[in-house]
């Protein structure tokens, strides 16, 4: 059986092309980062419990994938640019097949976006996987969730709703066709962190944040934070395109309240939706405009024709949530 040591040497001890910002990583007592001069350290990190956040029988390759991938997401919500990552890593038994899974999807993601595992910790015990990542940013250029202005519009990326729309299917709230299933499970499992669309953003928008709790929910602290409120244009929201085939009225809770997109929810000055545009095609990201932020507190949603809806939605929480 492999010891703590051998696991992490085996699996783990990750060699990928120099980082200039790595002095010293896996297998010391500590890891060392050499930040660039000038540049304020942007830190976040994040838990996934098995049976809470994922099932316990994930494919492992794809859990490697997601665990950094929501870390990433929260990066990319600040506008900052990856360094490297911890990984503490609990396991029921020090399975080879599994573990060779899941470290690929792990560090193919971390080559993808240089992202370097650092160090970390590994012990036994009930499957819990918690990773802490860091990223840098110009000072000043932080896109924070106090930010966002009246007058602002109200952006999001990518497509909304098939990772809820997966989860129906999981928990059989919906009998969905298998492909539809299928395609709608990719999103849940594998989101794409949208790093370069934050990094584009940078002195372009105002506020923003990841989309991991639901839209609603999640805008909603956006607009707690800054003072202010919001209407949002439910019908203009971007479904996802197995969410599309469904009824209209799923379409709309789901985009407005599945968590697991992943992608970002941003505010810009009206006169910057030119930039906003350049930025997403930079990135090679779509974006859609779904509303605008006002003076007066609350979100109040409207359908295609401009008539205000009244839905009774919640937003995923960790301790309220089945």
């Amino acid at each position: 059986m492999l010891s703590e040591f051998d696991l992490i040497q085996h699996y783990f001890a990750h060699h990928s092309p120099a980082d200039s910002h790595l002095v010293l990583g896996v297998g010391d007592d500590c890891a060392l980062i050499q930040p660039t001069a000038g540049m304020q350290t942007a830190i976040s990190t994040d838990m996934l419990v098995s049976g809470r956040h994922f099932f316990p029988d994930a494919d492992p390759r794809m859990l490697g994938h997601k665990c950094l991938a929501v870390n990433l997401s929260d990066l990319a919500a600040m506008g900052a640019r990856p360094m490297g990552f911890s990984l503490a890593l609990a396991l029921p038994e020090a399975n080879a097949d599994w573990l060779y899974s899941f470290s690929q999807g792990l560090l193919a993601l971390a080559d993808q976006h240089q992202c370097r595992l650092i160090g970390g910790d590994t012990t036994k015990g009930p499957l819990n996987i918690c990773i802490t990542v860091f990223g840098e940013i110009p000072p000043g250029q932080a896109l924070r969730r106090d930010a966002a202005c009246v007058g602002d519009d109200i952006w999001v990326s990518g497509t909304l709703g098939d990772a809820r729309l997966a989860l129906a299917g999981y928990w059989q709230e919906l009998k969905l066709d298998a492909d539809i299933h299928q395609q709608a499970a990719l999103r849940m499992h594998m989101p794409t962190p949208r790093v370069a669309l934050g990094l584009s953003l940078r002195g372009i928008a105002h506020a923003a944040l990841d989309i991991s709790d639901g839209l609603t929910g999640d805008l909603g602290h956006i607009l707690k934070r800054s003072g202010v409120g919001a209407s949002l244009w439910v019908d203009a929201l971007p479904a996802g395109p197995m969410l599309q085939q469904q009824d209209p009225e799923l379409r709309r809770r789901f985009c407005l309240t599945g968590g697991d997109d992943y992608e970002l929810c941003f505010t810009a000055s009206a006169d910057q939706r030119e930039q906003v545009l350049a930025a997403a095609q930079a990135s090679q990201t779509p974006v859609t405009r779904i509303g605008q932020i006002e003076a007066q507190p609350g979100l109040r949603l409207f359908d295609a024709q401009q008539q205000p809806l009244q839905l009774h939605l919640q937003s995923f929480d960790h301790f309220s949530t089945p």
